[in-house]
Order: structure tokens, then sequence, then C-alpha cells
């Protein structure tokens, strides 16, 4: 995996800047340095990911809140395109840090309340990733980031937020809950349909390949309608939109208004941007 990180802090009051440019450097070798995986990837392989921590409020001198965004993207076989997988943003970050503080992820334990939330990240993001290549391929990572929010203690779960059910229906919670039930399986696997079936073909059989994203896109529908409102599917959106509407602007007029209607359902806040994939 590579990342990037970035530190920002456009209301920074009394903590001293250099306390931040410490953070980031910290923050980008533990994240590069860490081993996630022990599979082994080519240069080209692998997964990049860019992450944002906006510092929102400086509660003392030594705690935090923060507002981290998380982008990822895999390679799409043949295409030298870049596709997304998450683009999420985390309001609920809370965390404490002293300068110099060593950043460290032992399987199992708690250190503290930032190391566990990029953790959890990390192995969301490489079970998205192994999904996309094989079916349900990304088990054991999403059940590692379960095993992260369940080491959080519960003092700290329940006054640092995003942890637990009582947060809302959009924090990390419900985000592990949803991949993991069984109902979002058949959405899992049009994830695969998507992404191996339909964009790493891109480059050899452009039709194939959108038919193929197109009944994925009929699945997670399908899901949707089961069970409206879940975490995942918004997600899903908010990381594909921009990707569909490209794709089905080239797609058949059957194509184009079965995606405009699926999309405007899945996304109806957002329903006026699918206007771009035409008739």
């Amino acid at each position: 995996m590579q990342f990037d990180v970035t530190v920002n802090t456009p209301k920074l009051q009394t903590t001293d800047p250099k306390v931040f440019e410490t953070l980031e450097a910290a923050l980008e070798e533990f994240l590069n340095t860490t081993k996630w995986t022990d599979d082994e990837f080519e240069q080209e392989e692998r997964i990049k990911c860019n992450i944002q921590l906006t510092i929102d409020e400086e509660v003392n001198a030594t705690t935090f809140e923060a507002i981290l965004a998380i982008q990822s993207v895999r390679p799409t076989f043949k295409a030298g395109y870049e596709t997304a997988l998450i683009s999420h943003n985390d309001k609920e970050v809370r965390f404490q840090y002293e300068q110099f503080q060593p950043l460290q992820y032992t399987a199992n334990n708690f250190d503290n309340n930032l190391v566990s939330v990029l953790s959890f990240y990390v192995y969301m993001i490489l079970g998205m990733d192994y999904d996309s290549f094989s079916p349900l391929g990304g088990e054991e990572f999403f059940k590692t980031a379960q095993e992260v929010l369940l080491n959080v203690p519960s003092g700290v779960a329940n006054s640092y937020g995003g942890w637990t059910a009582k947060d809302g229906n959009r924090n990390r919670f419900w985000m592990i809950d949803n991949i993991l039930t069984p109902r979002v399986k058949p959405m899992r696997q049009a994830m695969y349909d998507y992404h191996r079936l339909g964009l790493d073909f891109m480059h050899q059989n452009t039709d194939f390949a959108r038919g193929k994203m197109m009944a994925a896109l009929e699945e997670i529908y399908k899901v949707d309608q089961s069970f409206p409102n879940m975490m995942i599917i918004q997600m899903f959106v908010n990381a594909k939109y921009s990707e569909i509407i490209e794709i089905f602007k080239l797609g058949t007029t059957n194509e184009k208004k079965r995606v405009y209607e699926i999309m405007t359902k899945l996304d109806a806040a957002g329903a006026s941007r699918y206007l771009a994939i035409g008739k």
C-alpha cells in the first residue's frame, strides 16, 4: 500500500504548528512501514491511498478533534486508469497526540484512538480491494477491521465517537456491520463483477465490460431495495458516481435509461447529476 498523508490546520490557534508537521510525517511513516498483509505486491499493483486529517478543534494542548478524509484507488487492467474504492469523510475523529509520540499498531491491542481509527480504515481499504479482485476476497480484512473496533475500550468508544451504534447510522460501527452482514453478500459479489469482470475488461471489450457493470448495478439496487439506507451503499455512490456517469454516457439508450433510474434511487440527493448520462 502507498499512503500520502496531509495534516491540515485551518483553525489552529494555540498549538505550535510544528507539532502537526511532526504528526504528518509520523502518520506517513506509520502507514507506509507497517506490514498490513503478508501478501506481496508489485509496485504497479499497490493500492494508492490519500489521507487528509483536518484539525477542527483544539480541545486542549494534546487533545484534538478532526475530520479524516480517506480516498483509495486501485489500478484497472491494461487501462492506465485508477478506479476509486473508497472516498469517505469521517467527522468523528478525536485523539490525543504529543509531539514525537510513537505510533504503532499491535494486533488485538489498543494503543490510542488515532492509531485505531487509521488501522480500521486500512483494513477496510484492503477488504474492499480484495473483494474487487475475487468474490468475497476481503473477508479476512473486514474481520480484522471489526477486531480493531472491538478492541477499543468501552470508555474510549463511548466518549470519542464513531465506534458505537448509538453514535448515529453513518460511522465505523455501521460501516463494518453493513459489510459483514450476510444480506450484503450480493453487493460484495457485485463489487467483484463491477471491477474484475467490468472495468478490468474495458481495454478488451467495452460493450461486454459495460454489460457486467450494468448487471452489478442491478444487484446493488436490489440490496438497496431490500435493505434501504445502508451506509455501505452510500459509500459506493460517493466513490463511483462520477465514474458511472462517464462510462454510461457511452452506453446504449436502454443502459442510459436504466442507470439513470438506478442511480437516482441510490443517490436521491444527487439525482440531478445523472442527467449528464444523457438519453
